[in-house]
């Protein structure tokens, strides 16, 4: 079984990368992708884990792009992460990630929800540390007694439209196919049924786009049978996975049972350059 889309305590998920190997292992996955976003710090302990348990792991990381204002998150997969001019990239989507959680720090002050960021973005610093993103801020506002959990915090405060929301910056999603495709990587389009911009699908695959996520947790079966045939029309591939982040939330029972077939992983991998 395999499963491209896994998310570790590199970035918003529950589990450290080995204990996620672990677990994937034991779920009966012997192909894996831990795409964390914006980062790969925690590929290197997941290899270890990965060949201590006989399972595959596919570099990989899910990039956040922006397109009219709005996130578009694509997945990368067997790129080098060790390629200088994508550490660059990498390092200046941290950058904006900490100013939008500064500036979503001082929203919730004005709103009288006072949180200490610095130490929340000082954490994530340094080799290794994880990418800080709205559910680090979540947790803080949880602990603060701000919000019951991370659900309750998004629906009232930091989801799209909320008091203390702020749009994200960053790179168009052309921007980011050139920079994977150069580091020996494809890119496919995350949940394209939750983002919901079908209209850019042409246009990217024109950009080098190679796949979309026709399967994932949150597709029930018409929207994964419109996604596939959204890409045979456009001569993508298909990708599939949990985005599995441990075990509280909506996904938290869906590691091993969001899976592609060997076929599907193997049209997958033959696009790459």
């Amino acid at each position: 079984m395999i499963d491209l889309h896994l998310h570790t305590t590199a970035s918003d998920g529950l589990l450290p990368p080995a204990a996620l190997v672990a677990r994937a292992a034991q779920a009966g996955l012997h192909t894996i992708s831990i795409t964390d976003h914006d980062t790969c710090a925690g590929l290197p302990e997941a290899q270890t884990a990965a060949r201590q348990h006989g399972v595959r792991l596919v570099p990989g990381v899910e990039i956040t792009a922006i397109e009219d204002g709005r996130d578009l998150h694509l997945l990368a997969y067997f790129l080098d992460p060790a390629n200088p001019s994508f550490l660059e990239f990498l390092d200046s989507q941290r950058v904006n990630r900490e100013r939008r959680a500064g500036e979503i720090g001082e929203r919730l002050a004005s709103l009288g929800l006072e949180i200490d960021v610095a130490p929340i973005i000082a954490s994530t610093r340094g080799a290794g540390g994880p990418t800080v993103g709205r559910p680090h801020l979540a947790d803080a506002l949880v602990r603060a007694g701000h919000a019951v959990d991370r659900d309750d915090a998004f629906v009232r405060l930091l989801g799209v439209g909320r008091p203390a929301y702020v749009a994200r910056s960053g790179p168009r999603p052309e921007d980011v196919i050139a920079v994977v495709r150069s580091a020996g990587g494809i890119v496919s389009m995350a949940h394209p049924g939750l983002t919901t911009m079908d209209h850019l699908i042409p246009r990217l695959a024109a950009a080098g786009l190679q796949a979309l996520e026709a399967r994932h947790s949150d597709h029930d079966p018409g929207t994964e049978q419109r996604y596939r045939e959204l890409a045979a029309q456009a001569g993508l591939a298909v990708s599939a996975g949990s985005d599995f982040h441990g075990d509280i939330g909506r996904r938290s029972s869906t590691l091993g049972r969001v899976t592609m077939s060997a076929e599907e992983f193997a049209s997958l991998e033959a696009r790459r350059p």
